[in-house]
């Protein structure tokens, strides 16, 4: 079965101009017209996400209506020389009746019923008479806007230009906003990162200087272990010899006083 035919009308159909510098937010619209008489659903992809912010990137459009993508570049350091490899896909589907989970519905899609459009991003800096004719435009705008004949719809024409200028000056402070927001949580990640790789280390250190101290304790204990021994066995053998010697003297000290019983000399009575 052929594939089905973008259903959507896109403006520009091929290419999606950036013009620099680019030292700043360059942003390009994209406009997506349905003319059918159904919702179509569509789905803005790209080659290189973390380069471009979309915003509306997915949604319905009503039959006969006109959305317009805001796509915008992020500030990068631009190479004349260097071609663009940078690539759009706009995927349309018709609305399911009672649509309420726009992922399940793009998950279950058959390939089939898919449509899609591709678009090429170009590069382009401002020439001389581009800059000329910007200032030019600019100085003539200037007195329209602030006449006092301009009549009603050319009044609200450049309202509603001024309205999506400001919107788009909104958006492109949110996206600078989340970038930096994003590059604050990634140096706080690489932070916590190295203070765990550090906090490993130390208790690595902590652990090997507290085996290193027990280790130490336990050879002064086996070495004191012998030293009190040889203390208890004196004490023990002391308390034998003195206990020996104490004897000894005894045993002296009775003999002695037996013998001074048996030489003293007999009463008078005895003699007669």
């Amino acid at each position: 079965m052929s594939k089905l035919e973008q259903i959507l009308v896109l403006d520009p159909p091929n290419d999606l101009k950036f013009k620099g510098p680019f030292t700043d937010v360059v942003t390009a619209n994209l406009k997506l017209k349905n003319p059918s008489d159904k919702r179509v659903c569509f789905k803005v992809k790209t080659t290189a996400p973390r380069r471009y912010c979309v915003r509306p990137n997915s949604g319905i459009i009503e039959p006969g209506a006109t959305l317009v993508i805001s796509v915008m570049l992020q500030p990068f350091d631009y190479d004349p020389n260097e071609k663009s490899k940078h690539k759009f896909m706009v995927q349309t589907i018709f609305a399911p009746a009672n649509t309420t989970d726009m992922e399940i519905m793009w998950k279950d899609a058959k390939p089939d019923e898919l449509m899609d459009s591709k678009l090429r991003c170009v590069f382009e800096l401002p020439s001389e008479n581009d800059k000329v004719n910007d200032v030019d435009s600019v100085s003539k705008s200037v007195p329209v806007l602030n006449s006092s004949k301009v009549d009603g719809p050319m009044a609200a024409k450049s309202a509603s230009a001024a309205l999506d200028d400001s919107e788009m000056k909104k958006i492109a402070e949110e996206c600078k906003r989340l970038q930096t927001e994003v590059s604050k949580l990634n140096d706080e990640n690489r932070q916590l990162k190295d203070e765990g790789l550090r906090l490993r280390k130390f208790q690595r250190s902590d652990y090997a200087s507290s085996n290193s101290s027990s280790a130490m304790s336990r050879e002064s204990k086996a070495g004191s272990l012998p030293s009190l021994l040889v203390v208890i066995a004196a004490i023990f053998i002391g308390f034998f010899l003195g206990k020996f010697v104490l004897g000894k003297c005894k045993c002296g000290f009775n003999g002695s006083s037996r013998r001074r019983k048996s030489s003293a000399p007999s009463s008078p009575e005895t003699q007669d």
